[in-house]
């Protein structure tokens, strides 16, 4: 059995870097740092690359990325008043591809068999509100990076895409693991610049539950989700002001 298959391709690829410490809950930029370049990020092949073949893990990335831009780039959408369509039509587009279930799962950790399955259910469904509320705030926030996609790897039913954002001043190594369900590939994981999110998200998590409880989670999820849509909400009274 592969290394993919032994840990769920987490260790699939480089190494990771060692974590880095986040505020708890505070970090939520991480996610934002993930979704953003795959939402609102340009993409092209490295030129040294060959074309990858219809249905790879890179060919499924690049088609979500692409739907994605054509919303992003039509400019009916900036307007304030249809803010809400825009980040309704950018949701499904990142449903299709994101797989939030396994990545609630994943960032649980061994917690996760602790839960009741009505305590699953739940989790899973503030885990996606929890995420979505990270980056909608900042949909219109597009600044012209660019996501270059470099290689694949595939190991059985797990694969892992390697891209760079190439940045103004700087480029980030961005790395996509998936796997495969059906005849697509889903998004359980973003690697940036080596630091995984399902990791950070599991130890931020673990050390609330030590510290505290299940409870106290989700009481942490649902006051950092009423955060981010008010947030939201402001941002977008004062654009329509302006």
């Amino acid at each position: 059995m592969g290394p993919m298959h032994q840990t769920g391709s987490e260790n699939v690829g480089v190494p990771l870097r060692k974590s880095r410490t986040f505020p708890s809950l505070s970090y939520l930029p991480l996610w934002l740092i993930c979704i953003t370049p795959f939402l609102l990020g340009s993409t092209s092949l490295h030129e040294s690359g060959p074309s990858p073949a219809k249905g790879t893990p890179t060919e499924a990335m690049k088609t979500t990325v692409s739907q994605a831009l054509g919303l992003l780039r039509d400019q009916n959408f900036k307007k304030p008043e249809r803010t809400d369509e825009l980040v309704t039509r950018l949701k499904q587009i990142a449903d299709s591809r994101f797989d939030y279930a396994e990545m609630a799962r994943r960032s649980m950790g061994n917690q996760w068999l602790q839960l009741a399955e009505q305590e699953q259910r739940e989790f899973v469904g503030l885990f996606t509100e929890f995420l979505t509320a990270t980056y909608v705030e900042q949909i219109h926030s597009y600044a012209g990076e660019e996501v270059k996609f470099l290689t694949e790897r595939l190991e059985g039913d797990y694969a892992e895409v390697r891209s760079v954002m190439v940045g103004k001043k700087t480029d980030t190594p961005l790395d996509y693991r998936l796997m495969k369900k059906g005849d697509d590939w889903k998004a359980y994981d973003v690697v940036v610049d080596g630091i995984s999110m399902v990791r950070n998200f599991r130890e931020q998590f673990a050390s609330i539950l030590r510290s505290s409880s299940y409870g106290h989670l989700v009481f942490l999820l649902r006051g950092k989700i009423a955060q981010y849509n008010l947030k939201a909400k402001l941002s977008e009274m004062s654009s329509s002001v302006n």
